[in-house]
């Protein structure tokens, strides 16, 4: 009786055990959820954008290739799935949708490395991003059109932060002392610039010629300024990390958003359009003439990659519209291999960021200033993959 009355002790401690560890482990869980999210936020930057601007990039490209009123495209037309465009759209649509709303997030709980990402001299740039995905994604939107009110009022509210980013960035170059363009110029200091001329075009599209025009003239004033800048190699380029160099690609995505810009301002791919995507054309050639420019930069795969799909989007871009003016062989043959490249690189993209999910979002700190290349010594932690 002794004996069994100990077995009947000796199970219920072991339930009693079973039932408390299956208790912490929810526990542990349930406390694991919020570490993970925040790490998540720790590792998130404006950079992360290049995704959704390369999808919204990419939609926008099939929309134009699958338009039943290209008179070069009905080829491709007969070709190319619609239901593809759309598939590809929404998808757009989502990875936008999530990555702003995680954004959002890091703003609330984690605003110190928001704010140092807007100090920073290179992530400030980036912070365009969101507004520029926004309007590519509305001008490819396949269930709206321009002279509709939910799309004047949609446009308003993602052109609306890129002219007070423009206030705050091109302001402090006139008068900052401590943040003189010669000092700060770098790359990424495009995106701004693309930023403007893709609002440009979607007041364009909308008819809305004076507003486009001075969304326009505004970026490329600022486009030729930052352009020779860098040109003449001034300090600001000396401190920009080896690893972000897929971000020279930016040197030909601001010419031909150019390009496609003024061909919606003025209704045709003109003499001025032509102009500026030969020159897009000319310094595209000139990067990929000197592929060592990259070679370190990619030994290891980062969210900069991302920085080659959406410049090479807008070239194949002006190749359609170009394709469309000249309506010859040369033409068409630049749309197609154009077309193809950017395909390719955006379907690489995709399988290399699913291949290294798992290690994108870890915390790099590489950049070092969370202000100026001159402030160093006051920096704040920046992610390196901005």
């Amino acid at each position: 009786m002794g004996s069994l009355e100990i077995s009947k002790q000796e199970t219920h401690i072991k339930i009693d055990n079973s039932i408390s560890s299956n208790k912490e482990r929810k526990n542990d869980i349930a406390d694991a959820k919020p570490i993970v999210l925040m790490s998540i936020l720790r590792g998130l930057h404006a950079g992360y954008f290049r995704i959704s601007l390369s999808l919204c990039s990419q939609a926008l490209l099939w929309k134009i290739m699958i338009a039943p009123d290209s008179p070069s495209m009905s080829h491709m037309h007969s070709k190319l799935p619609p239901m593809a465009f759309h598939l590809l759209w929404y998808l757009a649509l989502v990875t936008q949708v999530s990555l702003c709303f995680l954004y959002a997030l890091k703003c609330i709980f984690l605003p110190d490395m928001v704010k140092a990402e807007f100090l920073h001299y290179i992530g400030v740039n980036y912070l365009y991003a969101p507004s520029i995905s926004c309007l590519l994604l509305l001008q490819s939107a396949p269930m709206m059109e321009p002279n509709s009110v939910l799309y004047q009022i949609l446009f308003w509210v993602f052109a609306v932060p890129v002219l007070t980013l423009d206030t705050k960035l091109y302001g402090q170059w006139f008068t900052t002392e401590k943040r003189f363009l010669s000092m700060l110029a770098n790359p990424a200091s495009q995106v701004s610039v693309i930023a403007n001329l893709v609002a440009a075009r979607g007041a364009a599209e909308m008819g809305w010629k004076e507003c486009a025009l001075c969304m326009f003239s505004l970026g490329m004033v600022h486009y030729l300024v930052i352009f020779v800048t860098l040109y003449q190699r001034l300090p600001g380029g000396n401190n920009f990390p080896t690893k972000l160099r897929p971000i020279f690609f930016l040197f030909f995505a601001a010419p031909a958003m150019a390009s496609l810009a003024w061909n919606s301002i003025s209704g045709t791919f003109d003499a001025v359009a032509k102009m500026l995507f030969f020159l897009s054309l000319f310094i595209f050639m000139s990067l990929v003439c000197r592929p060592n420019l990259f070679k370190k930069s990619m030994k290891k795969f980062n969210v900069a990659w991302w920085a080659y799909s959406f410049p090479v989007t807008f070239l194949a871009l002006d190749t359609v519209q170009y394709a469309q003016e000249v309506k010859d062989s040369i033409g068409s043959g630049l749309m197609l291999i154009f077309s193809s490249i950017s395909v390719l690189i955006f379907l690489c993209m995709m399988v290399l960021t699913a291949a290294n999910s798992n290690r994108l979002l870890r915390r790099d700190h590489v950049l070092g200033s969370a202000t100026s290349p001159k402030d160093k010594q006051k920096s704040l932690p920046v992610n390196a993959a901005l």
